[in-house]
C-alpha cells in the first residue's frame, strides 16, 4: 500500500474539506450574518413601497401598459437590486469588515466555495423580501394579459443576476454600496438609457425584455428574445460568481 504524503515537518497535510460542506459553512455563517431585525424589517418595509403602489393602481382601473412600467420602473429599477445590493454585498462585504471572514479564510477550504455560499445566503434571504411584494403589486393592479407569470419569471432573472454581481462587488471592493448605487441609479437609470450598444451590460433591460415578451406590453430597450432575457442574465452570474471567487483566492484578509 502507497504511503501517505508527508510534509518535510514530518506531518501530514491538513485535509480539505469538501467543497459541498465549505458551501455550506459559508452560507450558515452569512446567513447568521446578514439577519438583522433591523435590516429585514427596513428592507421588506421598502419593498412592500410597490405592493402599496399595486393596489392604489388597481383601485383606478388602470390598465396592463400602467401595470407592468410600474413593475418595472419600481420593482425591478428599484426595490430588487437595491435589496440585492445590501444583501450581496454585505454577505462577503461585511464578513471581511468585522473581520469573521478571517476564520473562514483559515480553514483548509477552497475560495469558490466561500463565495458561492455566500451567494446563496444572500439569495435566500432577498428572495422573499422581494418576490412576494412585487408579484403581489402585479396581483393587485387587477391588470391581466400574464403579468404576473411575468413579473415571477423577470423578478428570479432579477435576483439571480444582480446578487450574484452585488456578491462579486463585496469581495473586490469594500465600498460596495457606493459602486452597487452609482451601477442601480447612473448606469442603468441614465447611462443604459442612451442607447441599445451600452444597455446591453444593464440587467434591467433583460427583464424588461421579459416583461415585454410575457405580456406584449411596448417597453423602451426591451427588444430581446425571453430565451435571451433569461440566458444572458444566468451567465452574467457565473461570471460574477467565477470572477469573485478568483479575487477572493488571491487577496489577504486581515
Amino acid at each position: 500500500m502507497t504511503p501517505p504524503t508527508v510534509h518535510p515537518t514530518g506531518r501530514r497535510p491538513q485535509q480539505t474539506v469538501p467543497d459541498v460542506r465549505a458551501i455550506a459553512l459559508a452560507y450558515r455563517v452569512v446567513i447568521r450574518q446578514l439577519t438583522s431585525v433591523g435590516r429585514i424589517v427596513a428592507l421588506s418595509l421598502l419593498a412592500l413601497v410597490s405592493t402599496v403602489a399595486g393596489f392604489a393602481l388597481g383601485t383606478a382601473d388602470a390598465d396592463l401598459d400602467a401595470a407592468v412600467r410600474l413593475i418595472s420602473g419600481l420593482g425591478f429599477a428599484v426595490i430588487i437590486p437595491v435589496v440585492a445590493l445590501v444583501f450581496g454585498g454585505a454577505a462577503i462585504g461585511d464578513l471581511r469588515e468585522d473581520k469573521t471572514l478571517v476564520y473562514l479564510w483559515l480553514r483548509p477550504v477552497n475560495r469558490w466555495p466561500l463565495v458561492v455560499g455566500a451567494y446563496l445566503a444572500a439569495l435566500t434571504l432577498s428572495a422573499p423580501i422581494t418576490l412576494i411584494p412585487v408579484v403581489a403589486a402585479a396581483i393587485l393592479t387587477g391588470a391581466d394579459g400574464g403579468i404576473v407569470p411575468a413579473t415571477l419569471l423577470a423578478g428570479v432573472v432579477a435576483l439571480v443576476a444582480y446578487n450574484a454581481i452585488f456578491t462579486m462587488l463585496g469581495v473586490w471592493l469594500r465600498r460596495f454600496i457606493v459602486w452597487g448605487l452609482a451601477y442601480i441609479l447612473i448606469w442603468e437609470g441614465f447611462i443604459a438609457l442612451g442607447g441599445a450598444g451600452v444597455a446591453r451590460f444593464a440587467i434591467r433591460k433583460y427583464t424588461r425584455s421579459i416583461l415585454v415578451d410575457r405580456t406584449g406590453v411596448d417597453l423602451d430597450l426591451a427588444d430581446f428574445s425571453l430565451t435571451i432575457g433569461i440566458v444572458v442574465p444566468v451567465l452574467a452570474a457565473i461570471v460574477a460568481l467565477a470572477l469573485g471567487s478568483w479575487r477572493l483566492a488571491r487577496q489577504d484578509v486581515d
